[in-house]
């Protein structure tokens, strides 16, 4: 039981669990000081009762007595007077038979032990309940004739007391708890609000912004916080600076070296005639070599400028079913409808990297999927869709989010060819789309395939 309350508890946020702290702890302590105070009054109150009552009852038999002993012939009415209102009983046991006035009530209707006690000449007391009224019994010896005195006083105005105050104690106590849980959320919205400025920065850092610093703060125990995670921002920013730096470099100073073995590739594939058959076969494998080495050095190129310049894209607003059928309509031998639905989607984008975008997927079904054999641009809850189908082996589901990472090639990752990628067109994709806010992912296509979406928002 314990356990499972453990582990419910820990199912919920930091948040709720200091509410429900707060909450607990003022419901324990308001129902100590109910459970206390009730017991006190009602103890008090209920004594009171049974003090007077019992005075009441030892005046009332020696008038009793008396009037047995001066042998008066008006007990009747001096019982009848006696009772101090409608819902009061008075049983006066002599010579063996039972008077009763007031509120009729017979004496086997009360309890065996208080009769027993009162037979006795012993003086008793006892609450119960008597034709549904609550009720004090006080029971005294009357010393003429033997008899038995028996009163019993109703408790009506003590028992109605008594609901309002426990309906103001279980009252107040819920009301407490419910103040205490408020207490708790407020006190703890202040308290993990540093919490929940680093879990914004750190979000903002994982999304690319790297420029993204805590502000300094004048708490002693949350200032080394604030001064660490800023720092390893700022190494993690400059390391990845320095990547990109190095990785544009590099790029740019393989870019002229290999324009140039491309060229004379080209010029000795233009004369190959003249070459033996090895050499020709040997001139077939360097040129798809240096042809997929350059396309290397475009993409890395294009990764290395983004990182660079993640936030200076310029945006303008951008029709999505001209855009793909701009980019279909220049691909050669492409005979490829655009499919739409309705008014095309707007959406405000850099148009450079959305064409890269719709490229690089048609690129990707041409080489790994036998090529596009559907592209539609769709409208779905304030979202633009743009889908490439192809006819290939689609995508097994244990690589679906890995085909979007640098230099990966998925099932096609050892084979070479003129027709192989750089393993880097899906990571530009995801990379591109993730900087329009938007998000990429690829699924089976209806009959076979594999289908990639992309989702971006709409203009507002």
């Amino acid at each position: 039981m314990r356990r499972g309350i453990r582990t419910g508890l820990s199912r919920l946020s930091l948040r709720w669990r200091l509410s429900a702290a707060f909450g607990m702890g003022l419901l324990l302590v308001v129902s100590a000081l109910a459970i206390a105070t009730w017991n006190l009054s009602t103890g008090y109150m209920l004594a009171q009762r049974e003090q007077s009552a019992t005075q009441q009852a030892e005046v009332n038999v020696r008038l009793v007595e008396r009037a047995i002993n001066a042998q008066s012939s008006g007990l009747d009415e001096l019982l009848t007077g006696l009772a101090t209102g409608p819902d009061s009983t008075i049983l006066l046991y002599r010579r063996g038979r039972w008077l009763t006035s007031g509120r009729q009530v017979g004496s086997a209707s009360l309890p065996p032990a208080l009769l027993d006690l009162a037979h006795h000449g012993s003086p008793a007391r006892q609450r119960l309940i008597s034709d549904g009224i609550p009720v004090l019994a006080v029971s005294l010896p009357v010393n003429a004739d033997d008899g038995v005195y028996i009163e019993l006083y109703p408790l009506l105005e003590l028992d109605r007391t008594f609901r309002y105050l426990s309906t103001l104690l279980v009252t107040g106590t819920l009301s407490c708890a419910l103040l205490g849980v408020v207490l708790g959320a407020w006190a703890s919205r202040r308290a993990l609000r540093p919490l929940t400025a680093l879990t914004a920065a750190a979000s903002r850092v994982a999304a690319g912004d790297l420029g993204a610093r805590l502000p300094q703060q004048a708490d002693p125990d949350l200032a080394p916080l604030a001064t660490t995670f800023n720092a390893t921002a700022e190494a993690l920013e400059q390391r990845v600076k320095r990547d990109a730096r190095f990785a544009t470099d590099v790029s740019h100073e393989l870019r002229s070296p290999l324009t140039t073995m491309v060229n004379v590739a080209e010029v000795l594939e233009r004369r190959q005639e003249a070459l033996p058959d090895p050499a020709k076969r040997a001139l077939r494998l360097l040129l798809a070599e240096v042809r997929r080495f350059r396309r290397m050095v475009v993409d890395l190129l294009e990764i290395s400028s983004a990182d660079q310049q993640a936030a200076n894209h310029s945006l303008e607003v951008v029709d999505l079913v001209e855009l793909v059928r701009n980019i279909v309509a220049s691909r050669r031998a492409s005979d490829l409808e655009v499919q739409s639905d309705g008014p095309p989607p707007l959406v405000a984008a850099d148009r450079r990297r959305l064409d890269r975008v719709v490229d690089n997927l048609l690129d990707n079904a041409e080489r790994y999927g036998g090529g596009a054999v559907r592209a539609a641009v769709l409208r779905d809850d304030g979202k633009a869709r743009i889908e490439i189908d192809d006819n290939g082996p689609g995508v097994p589901p244990d690589l679906r989010d890995q085909v979007f990472e640098r230099f990966a090639r998925g099932a096609f990752a050892g084979r070479r060819g003129p027709d192989t990628g750089s393993g880097l067109g899906l990571a530009i994709v995801a990379d591109h789309v993730r900087r329009h806010h938007g998000t990429v992912w690829v699924e089976d296509r209806p009959g076979g395939g594999a289908r990639f979406v992309v989702e971006l928002p709409e203009a507002g």
